[in-house]
């Protein structure tokens, strides 16, 4: 109990959000040299037009990039990039590249997300090692906005706001070295319980995040879905998840959609907590603090989730195609994790940096039992401005030994981008709606 006590802040450190803080707790100034300017609200709603598929104009599309790293210039840069990014020029020193951009502090929130920020800054505590937080069930968003751990600044990325409900038509690939690559169509849906209206409240009580993964193609694959209950409190109940498989017609449990599980036809690339960066319980790492740095991050990415682009033209042997990312100097907090004494794990140790102003996980590196680096991850950040929700266009993970990498959440030849605040029934998110759902 004193531990969760030491977690909530007082309601005088608590009146720095909104002072020389932001509202969600980021450092409200710009750095010294200017380059990263202070945040003065985020992109409005109507910082752009968003067509009637849902994609997003690019309120910066008439900007150019300042300069462009690559690993003939790499020197003169290594400062403000991660172990991970450098051993990227490394692996593919022709091809990789960063373009980067004037630094624009885009993220912004709704209203009441802001008021129950606060809210968990003065009530929301850990527990039992890490693995679960205790009166956070009347916030239900960015546990720690004045974190003082590493593990606080994880708890940020996990219960970060995403719009309470949300549908994305999405692709995955995971490229051959030499490029070729088969698209795994998913339809999933995120929902949080204050997004359900017909929820009954001992649901609601310790449910974090409710979540289904449809596969759509190819035919082989075509019918499957996964369904994953996410809690508040993991000690008193772990996440519970399901699997519908369409060939064998059986909803079974599914313990494995967990951890280091494998992620779903992911071609023993990523796991199942890889996924949105990391995700799940962190109670098999010990979470080190290592403190904030100024970083080139995939930023404003507008550009590469266009309509008008094919997957071909994003998808390229050895990683995607850079020239249409964009990078930005940003503020992160470094956290690193260390695989506990007697935990399993395929990851030795794992390092993130994470957004300060969105509290999203934008660079993550992963190590493995040597102590070598293995994947990096990066995903490529831009704020929906229209909902109001900090998100990203897709993520990659990088595999530095086999040269390969999985892509997912591209949808730019899809019917529709993310559609957010939809109406869900909290009955879709039940093992019983599985079958149903994943009828061919």
């Amino acid at each position: 109990m004193a531990a969760n006590a030491m977690a909530a802040v007082s309601p005088e450190e608590a009146q720095r959000l909104g002072g020389d803080l932001t509202l969600t707790g980021a450092e409200k100034a710009g750095n010294a040299a200017g380059t990263i300017p202070a945040w003065t609200g985020g992109l409005s709603v109507n910082a752009g037009k968003v067509d009637a598929a849902g994609f997003l104009e690019d309120p910066f599309a008439s900007e150019s990039s300042l300069f462009t790293i690559t690993a003939k210039n790499l020197e003169q840069y290594k400062a403000h990039l991660s172990e991970g990014q450098l051993a990227m020029f490394k692996r593919y020193p022709d091809t990789y590249r960063m373009p980067v951009y004037t630094s624009h502090r885009s993220a912004a929130l709704p209203d009441n997300i802001y008021t129950a920020i606060k809210t968990s800054a003065l009530n929301t505590g850990l527990i039992e090692n890490g693995s679960g937080l205790t009166n956070f069930a009347d916030s239900r968003y960015y546990a720690f906005p004045i974190p003082k751990t590493g593990l606080e600044v994880v708890w940020n990325h996990i219960t970060r706001y995403h719009g309470r409900t949300l549908r994305r038509n999405i692709v995955q690939v995971t490229p051959q070295a030499s490029g070729d690559y088969t698209l795994i169509r998913f339809e999933d849906k995120v929902a949080s319980p204050d997004g359900l209206k017909d929820l009954k409240q001992d649901r609601a009580a310790n449910a974090l995040i409710f979540y289904t993964q449809q596969v759509t193609a190819p035919a082989r694959l075509a019918g499957n879905v996964m369904l994953v209950h996410e809690s508040i409190d993991q000690v008193t109940q772990p996440r519970m998840a399901w699997l519908y498989n369409s060939g064998q017609r059986r909803v079974r449990r599914a313990p494995q959609v967990s951890y280091d599980g494998p992620g779903t036809a992911a071609d023993g690339l990523a796991t199942v907590d890889n996924f949105d960066m990391y995700n799940g319980a962190p109670d098999r790492y010990d979470w080190k603090l290592v403190g904030k740095r100024e970083l080139y991050i995939p930023y404003n990415n507008y550009r590469i989730d266009s309509p008008s682009l094919k997957y071909s033209d994003i998808v390229k042997p050895g990683h995607i195609n850079q020239d249409l990312a964009r990078y930005e100097l940003h503020r992160v907090w470094e956290v690193e994790a260390i695989l506990k004494p007697g935990e399993r794990h395929i990851y030795a140790k794992r390092r993130f940096f994470i957004d300060e102003d969105s509290w999203q996980i934008a660079v993550s590196e992963q190590y493995d039992t040597r102590g070598q680096l293995w994947r990096v991850g990066q995903a490529m950040l831009l704020q929906h401005y229209a909902a109001q929700v900090p998100l990203y266009a897709f993520e990659t993970l990088n595999d530095l030994v086999s040269g390969r990498y999985l892509a997912i959440g591209m949808k730019n030849e899809e019917k529709h981008g993310i559609e957010f605040g939809i109406d869900i029934s909290a009955s879709e998110f039940t093992p019983a709606a599985l079958r149903n759902a994943g009828i061919r």
